[in-house]
């Protein structure tokens, strides 16, 4: 499967590691093509120039960039090669001061949809933090989202291949309910002092 990951901080790297190690080819992008090469070769994947050109080619595109970037740029710009493509939303839409969710019945993903009307948008990946992004187990549950049912096979298919428990929890706008759950466990962690690995993890 060959996909696209926009965005090289802690998230698009953990998740470049280990699809990347499951067989995948992995293109990168970043704010800048020397930070999607100095990511890129950190992990074993391939740099791109721009987003655009990341995309293009791609079976599936991951946003790993804040949920504001997303709106505020990202979106607009890669609007015109979406389209038909599986892309997966893994942010959190938090407000500046971590207060609750920027976002009222509704989530990122669904506006994502929006945004990328040809497109079709899946949400996972946004219950796991990065340190278990990178290194997946069966332990933990990759939660995913979406209406198009193709496209989130696809994601299933590679959220196991990378060593994940896959869940189907239904429509895109489950993803309102995903969200709120990162929210909590990032709550959690900042509240007690953990160390940023708790995931969840359904008894079934």
């Amino acid at each position: 499967m060959k996909v696209a990951i926009i965005g090289a901080g802690n998230v698009g790297k953990a998740l470049a590691a280990s699809i990347t190690r499951a067989g995948h080819d992995v293109t990168m992008s970043a704010s800048t093509p020397e930070s999607a090469r100095e990511a890129a070769a950190s992990v074993g994947a391939s740099p791109a120039d721009s987003n655009v050109a990341a995309v293009e080619g791609a079976d599936v595109v991951i946003l790993a960039v804040p949920y504001a970037t997303v709106l505020e740029s990202i979106a607009d710009e890669i609007r015109g090669a979406t389209a038909g493509r599986t892309i997966i939303d893994v942010t959190n839409p938090l407000r500046p001061d971590y207060s609750g969710l920027a976002v009222e019945g509704t989530s990122a993903a669904e506006q994502f949809q929006a945004e990328l009307p040809d497109a079709n948008l899946i949400k996972a990946f946004n219950t796991v933090f990065a340190s278990n992004q990178a290194s997946p187990t069966r332990d933990v549950d990759a939660f995913i989202a979406g209406d198009d049912g193709d496209a989130k096979r696809q994601v299933m298919e590679l959220a196991d291949s990378m060593g994940f428990a896959p869940v189907d929890t239904g429509a895109l706008q489950t993803a309102r309910y995903l969200e709120g759950m990162a929210f909590l466990n990032i709550g959690l962690n900042a509240a007690n002092g953990w160390a940023w690995t708790s995931a969840w993890k359904l008894d079934r």
